[in-house]
């Protein structure tokens, strides 16, 4: 069994087609999906499809990208969605300085904002940064106390010395989707990173592998990223499908 650890069946592309995605996922061997959110809307959605299907369990939080929506009402909202029996982590959280949906002064104080509130709502947090290490880094590194829960660097992009830093003052996980497919150097990266710290995700529908870079990714599509996987760390794919899939059971909390 496989487990998609970050996707986003709600986005517009996939939610029509929600009853079918989801049985091609099955049918591929994908056992459990976790939906990520990436504001109050999308959090309400996540949590909606955790209730109506027992395979999905649901994050909720405010991307870097729409960190100008973050209000008090908002975070009063999260809240309560958060102790939603299936909710497992808080986000995805983070920086983003490649597009700038929101102003950046704005990113970090939302982030310091939310890594509090997870810690209260004692949850894991899923992170997304990309292009803001250096300022992701002093914010993490200041706010250490409250990352108590285990943090997963999703879509990991940064350096295999920033994966060891992660790793070693961190509880940290990463978690790899299509892009092993197709970017270079990710070997040397995963080649530092313990096994046991390792998940498969597909960040649908987004980020599809080779050989369907074009289309909508699915969570359909895990077993191609385990192949590569396989492949990049020199392991079998049933390997990696045990190993990755005890560990997202292990860092969400999720038991099947």
């Amino acid at each position: 069994m496989f487990i998609d650890a970050h996707a986003h069946l709600d986005d517009p592309v996939l939610a029509p087609r929600e009853s079918e995605v989801l049985a091609a996922a099955k049918a591929a061997g994908v056992g459990a999906i976790v939906n990520a959110s990436s504001d109050l809307p999308s959090s309400e959605a996540s949590v909606a499809l955790a209730a109506r299907h027992p395979e999905v369990y649901a994050v909720v939080g405010v991307h870097p990208h729409e960190a100008k929506t973050y209000t008090a009402e908002v975070e009063k909202r999260l809240i309560s969605l958060a102790k939603a029996p299936k909710v497992v982590a808080f986000g995805e959280i983070g920086l983003d300085y490649h597009y700038d949906l929101s102003p950046r002064d704005v990113q970090k104080q939302v982030l310091e904002t939310e890594i509090q509130l997870c810690a209260s709502l004692a949850l894991p947090v899923v992170f997304h940064v990309r292009e803001a290490y250096e300022d992701f880094n002093a914010i993490i590194e200041r706010n250490k106390k409250y990352l108590t829960r285990g943090v997963l660097l999703h879509c990991y992009g940064g350096s295999a010395e920033l994966a060891k830093y992660y790793g070693k003052h961190f509880d940290a996980y990463f978690s790899f989707g299509g892009v092993l497919t197709f970017a270079k150097h990710k070997d040397e990266v995963l080649a530092v990173i313990p096994k046991e710290r390792l998940l498969l995700e597909t960040d649908c529908p987004y980020m599809t592998p080779v050989p369907f870079r074009g289309t909508p990714n699915e969570p359909k599509n895990i077993p191609l990223v385990a192949g590569k996987m396989a492949e990049l760390i020199g392991a079998s794919r049933e390997e990696v499908e045990r190993i990755t899939t005890e560990n997202a059971l292990r860092f969400y909390s999720i038991k099947l």
